[in-house]
């Protein structure tokens, strides 16, 4: 390397050096004035552990419990279910897989699961799974894999069973045994606000949840709704379902009892003017 070379490397590094610093510096000078995008998991459900979710297996997660909630079924059920969707589709609503296999539990039309339109939609197949596993005899005592694979027919039989843990924690939360339990982090910048939002946050509800929600819930115009709770499970229970679906529903807060979350920040706080302490009804506001 000649003179000349090493002298134009040198003055190369030492602008890239400048540069480096230069950028660190501006970021330390702004941290309090800009948001920089949030990287990583959007939502974190803590109940006896911690799992990391996006937003789409968050609400396809509270979708399938739900549903067994809906059907009567216990919440071992719902880990069952949900430890079969973790192995099968990482809960995500797939549009192919092995062979004919699609959606949530990568059912088969070919082997009597439905059309491929009905499969994919996670309302359905989630139906579909606990109607198999209730014909299981026994399935309440078996290890989560076993109950599992009755109804799946892997080749991979115990492969639902590293799945167990993680499915318990959002079991936990999301039939309502735990408090304050999903916590999800949703931009401010939604895809809708208003009237439309409140429209969607409602169609959701009521598609999941069906005659379990009965006339519960209630439209308050553009604002949100309101849901009417017998007790402080059920309360939890459909406050970690809307915390669930705020990615696309343009929730921006939920309140019950005397903690609420807020979309921007993700967590769940004592309710901010002191007005909490209501455990007849969960209050969710969407975005105006």
């Amino acid at each position: 390397m000649t003179v000349r070379t090493r002298s134009i490397v040198g003055v190369i590094t030492a602008l890239t050096l400048v540069g480096v610093v230069g950028v660190i510096v501006l970021i330390n000078n702004l941290a309090g004035t800009i948001k920089l995008p949030q990287l990583g998991p959007e939502c974190t459900v803590s109940a006896e552990g911690e799992v990391t979710l996006d937003s789409a297996q968050m609400a396809n997660a509270a979708t399938i419990a739900a549903v067994g909630v809906r059907r009567g079924m216990s919440e071992q059920a719902v880990v069952v279910a949900l430890a079969t969707a973790f192995q099968e589709s990482k809960l995500e609503n797939l549009d192919s897989g092995d062979r004919d296999s699609v959606g949530l539990f990568q059912q088969r039309p070919s082997q009597g699961w439905g059309t491929v339109e009905q499969i994919r939609d996670p309302r359905y197949a989630a139906g579909k799974f606990y109607t198999a596993l209730k014909k299981v005899k026994g399935w309440e005592d078996m290890r989560v894999t076993d109950a599992a694979q009755r109804v799946q027919r892997s080749a991979y039989p115990n492969a639902y069973e590293k799945w167990a843990d993680e499915s318990r924690v959002l079991a936990a939360a999301l039939t309502g045994r735990a408090t304050g339990a999903v916590a999800c982090v949703v931009p401010d910048t939604p895809a809708i606000r208003g009237a439309e939002a409140a429209t969607a946050l409602l169609s959701s509800l009521q598609l999941d949840w069906g005659k379990k929600l009965g006339g519960q819930a209630r439209s308050a115009e553009t604002a949100g709704l309101t849901v009417a709770v017998a007790d402080t499970s059920v309360g939890w229970r459909f406050a970690h379902w809307l915390v669930s679906h705020a990615s696309s529903t343009g929730l921006e807060r939920v309140r019950f009892g005397d903690l609420e979350w807020h979309a921007p920040e993700g967590k769940w706080q004592p309710v901010a003017d002191g007005s909490g302490g209501d455990q007849a009804q969960v209050v969710a506001e969407v975005f105006r």
